[in-house]
């Protein structure tokens, strides 16, 4: 039995493409409307996605545009840090007395492909899930599934990361890919059994065919 261990929450950082649901409180409500975004009625949208369209998208240069304060820089920073941001701003601006901000990811998703039962992209409205939870939302890997060699691939500040992960070790509960980050690719890889009963691995030729579309793989994302 392994001894207990210390949990480690990491909010992710805000990116390009998020959609933030922003909700600004005030001991008057009435001077609050302002900076909320006027609540739109639609029957033939569902609940989440109206939220989504009146949610705030993250441009590509990491910004988004609020009532009254304008553009503002978001990127890189938690929900919990943009809170107080905002808290701030409309405070010490003269905006509103005691405010109370509530941010939120509308947008989050992860896409887990290879051999899984149910391969695809899954969005979840948890701060944060685990890499075992984003499997479950897969259906688990299917006996073909090479447990030993999971890819994780994410991208943050700039930058894509290439990962394997051993899930038969336990080294990787304390590593910064226990808790799946938003747009977090995750891929199965096939096992020795599956990869030989596809006929991939017949004769030296194909061998040396499957090594070269590997490592071109590899250039292509490590672009």
């Amino acid at each position: 039995m392994l001894p207990p261990q210390q949990i480690h929450y990491e909010s992710p950082k805000i990116q390009p493409n998020d959609i933030l649901d922003i909700k600004v409180s005030a001991l008057i409500t009435e001077t609050a409307l302002p900076y909320n975004r006027p609540v739109i009625t639609n029957t033939n949208v569902s609940n989440l996605e109206l939220i989504k369209l009146q949610g705030y998208l993250v441009s590509t240069e990491g910004t988004i545009v609020y009532p009254v304060l304008g553009k503002l820089a978001v990127a890189d920073q938690s929900t919990a840090q943009l809170e107080t941001e905002l808290q701030q701003l409309l405070e010490k601006g003269g905006h509103l007395v005691q405010p109370n901000v509530s941010v939120r990811l509308l947008n989050a998703k992860v896409t887990v492909l290879g051999e899984v039962k149910n391969p695809g992209t899954y969005s979840f409205t948890e701060q944060q899930i685990s890499l075992p939870q984003a499997l479950g939302y897969a259906g688990d890997l299917t006996i073909n599934g090479e447990r030993n060699n999971i890819m994780l691939i994410r991208e943050e500040n700039g930058e894509r990361t290439v990962t394997n992960i051993d899930l038969t070790e336990t080294d990787w509960f304390n590593s910064p890919y226990y808790y799946i980050k938003p747009n977090d690719f995750i891929v199965v890889n096939p096992n020795g059994p599956k990869v030989k009963s596809a006929g991939f691995i017949g004769n030296t030729g194909t061998l040396i065919s499957v090594a070269s579309l590997i490592l071109t793989s590899l250039v292509l994302i490590t672009k």
